[in-house]
């Protein structure tokens, strides 16, 4: 896994119309459920994975344009370094420049499995935006339980039919402070 950078959210709870009675809240890596922080990619402070590259990046954005973070959950993400196209792994690589800083600490939540259609910013994440959870056993925050079964499930083809990909496997961590 790759380090791909941090991003502040808004965590939401489980959405009513997700029947997955294992998931209290969603901390995908998708910024359809729970949002981020901010509208961040107008101010062009974020790396070639499209998140931050250290909290420090994040904190000054929200200085700068009078963003609150008091109700945030700081999270780090790490990314396999292969695609799924539905059928193939493929490589990728970030748009520009990575120079992430990981955590001190962390807390692994799980993991995901996100679409990049536009191939830049993360999109959606099937598991929550596409009520997947559902039919794939996930934890309570709507994320898979390992990198294997994230990968097992991408060849299987469970993901082919629920957003066009292709799909990226982010490990989620949480961490202390924005």
């Amino acid at each position: 896994m790759i380090p791909a950078g941090y991003m502040a959210k808004h965590v939401s709870q489980k959405p009513d119309y997700l029947k997955a009675a294992q998931v209290k809240d969603i901390y995908s890596v998708s910024p359809c459920i729970s949002d981020n922080f901010a509208d961040y990619i107008e101010f062009w402070k974020h790396n070639g994975y499209w998140l931050f590259d250290s909290p420090e990046f994040i904190l000054t954005v929200a200085r700068q344009n009078s963003i609150d973070l008091t109700l945030t959950t700081l999270f780090y993400y790490e990314v396999y370094e292969l695609e799924f196209d539905g059928k193939n792994w493929n490589s990728y690589g970030p748009n520009s420049a990575v120079n992430v800083t990981p955590p001190a600490r962390k807390k692994l939540e799980g993991f995901d499995v996100v679409t990049f259609f536009a191939r830049s910013s993360p999109e959606c994440s099937p598991l929550s935006c596409n009520s997947m959870a559902e039919e794939v056993p996930t934890n309570a925050h709507c994320l898979l339980v390992s990198f294997e079964e994230a990968e097992r499930l991408l060849n299987s083809g469970v993901f082919n039919n629920s957003e066009p990909g292709p799909y990226r496997i982010f490990s989620v961590y949480s961490v202390d402070g924005t």
